[in-house]
């Protein structure tokens, strides 16, 4: 289609549930994710766009935030690579907020389809007053038709700022502004006046992981076809007495969330290093923030310590996109010192 001799972009959206397709009826029974990707859509707008798209649609999904699979992600990459053969300049994914920070990194290291997919959603269900979803889809798609960002495998958009899955993290739960990317990095960029203002552009993916052209065999009930990992967050006095029972319990890996620059307790070292002898067991910080460290604690539980014992440091990584990057690893039969070793 050309208007004018101009060709029209083509933008696919893509849909998987969450509070920006969640309505219901009456307050007490709660809201839940019903509604279709071409009515979000129509909420935003687009035919006012000055570069208006042509837009299709897909509902690979209808569920909640915490129902989203790694399975679902892959379904999406196949299905931005059928939008890439049919000419569309990106995939626009509209899905639960609670877990974009986590998704939209998956999708940066699986995306191959050579044009971007861009994350976006809604603190603000469509029956409230305020609704935020579709100024996001608007914005989304903006961010998704700059030729500027053509190369991003994906894109957080909300709340008019653009954030790079490297570094993006839900902050609240919420605010229409619950997404940040500080204090690392800051947004890529923001919206103004329907057009995108870039401060600079995303980090490139530091690995690729493959997505076949068709999905596995179903897995069994209750179950996914990826390896299990484990993420558990260090406290005060958390002795991890739980470890020796991982393999046991099915789990292939674990992330384990240690206080400040990555430390537990004397007792809780000792333990996850006999885990480590057994699985892959990566060091984090539960900061969300900053580099874990490796060489400056020395005593049973700090950092120095705990690598010495096997544990895998995470890098720039936090460690709910650290558990990505292991099940991944993991999944495709990688070295997952080697993968995590890409985000040091």
């Amino acid at each position: 289609m050309r208007t004018q001799g101009v060709p029209v972009p083509h933008i696919h959206i893509a849909a998987l549930g969450g509070t920006i397709a969640s309505t219901g009826h009456g307050a007490a029974a709660g809201v839940r994710p019903q509604v279709g990707a071409e009515e979000i859509a129509a909420a935003a707008a687009l035919p006012t766009l000055a570069q208006a798209p042509r837009v299709t649609f897909e509902q690979i999904a209808q569920v909640s935030s915490g129902e989203i699979r790694l399975e679902d992600l892959e379904e999406t990459v196949r299905a931005a690579r059928r939008a890439a053969a049919q000419g569309a300049r990106a995939v626009v994914l509209t899905q639960g907020t609670d877990t974009i920070e986590e998704t939209a990194f998956a999708l940066a290291l699986l995306n191959d389809s050579g044009i971007p997919i861009v994350v976006t959603g809604a603190m603000r269900g469509p029956e409230q007053p305020g609704a935020d979803g579709p100024a996001n889809v608007r914005a989304a798609v903006i961010a998704g038709l700059d030729e500027r960002l053509a190369d991003s495998p994906a894109l957080v958009v909300f709340n008019d700022e653009v954030h790079d899955p490297l570094w993006v993290r839900k902050a609240h739960t919420s605010s229409p502004a619950a997404f940040t990317s500080g204090p690392a990095a800051g947004p890529v960029g923001w919206l103004s006046e329907d057009a995108l203002v870039l401060a600079h552009l995303p980090a490139p993916a530091a690995r690729r992981f493959a997505v076949s052209e068709r999905p596995a065999a179903e897995a069994p009930a209750g179950t996914t076809g990826l390896p299990r990992v484990l993420l558990v967050e260090a406290g005060v006095g958390e002795d991890f007495a739980i470890a020796p029972a991982l393999p046991d319990a099915g789990y292939a890996g674990a992330v384990i969330a240690g206080v400040g620059g990555g430390h537990v307790r004397a007792e809780a070292a000792e333990r996850l290093g006999q885990l480590a002898a057994t699985m892959p067991v990566v060091l984090a910080s539960r900061t969300g923030s900053g580099r874990v460290l490796e060489r400056t604690y020395g005593y049973p539980g700090g950092d120095i310590d705990l690598i010495a014992r096997g544990l895998i440091p995470a890098g720039r990584l936090d460690a709910r996109k650290a558990r990505i990057v292991l099940i991944l690893a993991l999944g495709a039969g990688a070295d997952p010192a080697e993968a995590l070793g890409a985000f040091g």
